[in-house]
């Protein structure tokens, strides 16, 4: 089996198969970067060293007459959904902006850098007129009743926007958020690019703040697979990345106003992005850059407490997997895993402790923890990480990796013809390196099966904090 996988990786160096000990979290960064490039739609680089991979939606926006090539594909599916790609985006520039120096030092910040790169480069172009923004390419309910890799698709590619009589005040906060952050990751490599990025950001905020309203309720489709449940969390969001970017007044007037602080969550993610917020504003209070009173105050607050909760043990798993829903629950890990990670260092830096008791030590342990349940020290003595470890999920709930690869079988592979690689219960022809689960059951118990969709598809929701999360486990 390892040959096999081995010759189809293409990439022998950065699997870590049969890893043994203590986890390898270098290999598991590198993986873990890899992954965002088997996710890339568009027209792939000539530096692309996911070689199973070929060029797909490549006339992507071309009903309206823009250029909406680019991005990510979400999941195991072929559609671009603009809220978890922003907030993908989001998790990737700020793992890069906590952690570039182990990134640099294990030679993994310029593959970081790409990663956040063609998201953003994605979501700018998206951004289409100052108030007008693309949200989602393709349609879910044709996408999803095919089983085609995406060099083959033949599904509508149909685009859908939001704008002034049709808002979309949630994902015009996150993606302005995504690019704010990206903008921060690069404003020391390429200050126009980092400039370019800012300008966006700034518009879509404006955008965000003056016509508010639910972007599935614009774009119905939409609420079938990535709901929102508000905009005040997105709001905040980006208004504390602008200011981090920007050091705005206009920015801070809005984080220390009498707006929705989020109270304690209990999760963090594509949709609730309130924790996240809390921790970027916690930070600029240790930084003297925020008062420590007011809404700032009542969001630090609330973080500590979301962190003192997620660390004991009657929210983990027998095994100690931080438990929360059957249905890719490693997505809510991983986020609060970088969280409790970058809070640690937040608060080394100022001498500051929890105020519910503990400190960094705590937070760094928690993180700890579950990565390396991730790449294996479970009771299922399993790496959830694709690609890496001696055993490792060989029935991945995506259609890329399960259908043969175009550059061994370029015949077209139709939608229903699909479905034949879909039931086979063997190991799919292509690993997608890095991929994360969704994970096993809150008893630890994971089924590899295609089939199980809900443990066996990974997402770039998941992907993206664990990027930050290995790197800061390579310090120490």
């Amino acid at each position: 089996m390892v040959r096999r996988l081995l010759a189809v990786v293409g990439l022998v160096a950065l699997c870590c198969l049969g890893c043994e000990g203590q986890p390898n979290y270098r290999a598991a960064l590198s993986n873990s970067l890899l992954y965002f490039e088997g996710q890339r739609s568009g027209k792939l680089p000539a530096d692309q060293r996911v070689q199973w991979r070929g060029d797909s939606a490549l006339s992507d926006g071309h009903d309206h007459g823009v250029d909406l090539t680019g991005g990510y594909y979400d999941s195991g599916d072929n559609v671009k959904f603009g809220l978890p790609m922003a907030f993908t985006v989001t998790m990737l520039a700020w793992g890069v902006v906590e952690y570039a120096r182990p990134l640099a030092a294990a030679g993994e910040l310029r593959h970081a850098l790409a990663a956040v790169r063609w998201g953003a480069d994605y979501l700018a172009r998206a951004h289409a007129a100052e108030e007008t923004l693309y949200v989602q390419v393709g349609d879910g309910d044709s996408d999803h009743s095919c089983w085609q890799r995406p060099e083959d698709m033949d599904t509508p590619r149909t685009a859908y926007s939001v704008d002034a009589s049709h808002p979309g005040s949630d994902i015009a906060a996150e993606t302005a958020a995504a690019l704010a952050a990206a903008a921060v990751a690069f404003r020391r490599l390429d200050a126009g690019y980092s400039a370019m990025l800012l300008g966006h950001a700034q518009q879509l905020f404006r955008f965000a703040k003056n016509h508010r309203g639910l972007y599935h309720d614009s774009v119905p489709g939409a609420a079938k697979f990535y709901p929102s449940s508000g905009d005040e969390d997105e709001l905040i969001w980006a208004a504390a990345w602008l200011f981090i970017a920007t050091g705005g007044e206009d920015y801070k007037a809005f984080i220390t106003g009498d707006g929705n602080s989020g109270g304690v969550q209990s999760v963090f993610l594509w949709d609730n992005k309130f924790v996240g917020a809390q921790a970027l504003v916690a930070k600029l209070i240790l930084d003297g850059k925020l008062p420590d009173a007011g809404n700032p105050a009542a969001m630090k607050s609330s973080l500590e407490q979301f962190l003192c909760n997620v660390v004991q043990p009657s929210r983990h798993s027998p095994g100690g997997m931080l438990w929360t829903q059957h249905w890719n629950n490693l997505q809510f890990a991983t986020s609060a895993a970088f969280v409790a990670a970058a809070h640690a260092d937040h608060l080394v830096a100022s001498g500051a402790t929890l105020r519910c008791g503990g400190g960094s030590p705590e937070l760094i342990s928690f993180a700890r923890s579950q990565a390396d349940y991730i790449l294996g020290a479970n009771p299922g003595k399993m790496s959830y990480m694709v690609g890496y470890g001696a055993r490792f999920p060989e029935q991945v709930h995506h259609r890329g990796a399960s259908v043969p690869s175009i550059k061994t079988s370029p015949a077209k592979i139709t939608c229903k013809g699909g479905f034949d690689y879909y039931s086979k219960g063997t190991p799919n022809p292509n690993v997608l390196v890095g991929a994360v689960v969704g994970g096993p059951d809150e008893d630890d118990k994971y089924n590899d099966s295609r089939e199980d969709f809900q443990q066996t598809e990974p997402s770039t929701v998941t992907a993206a904090p664990f990027v930050g999360v290995l790197a800061r486990l390579l310090q120490s």
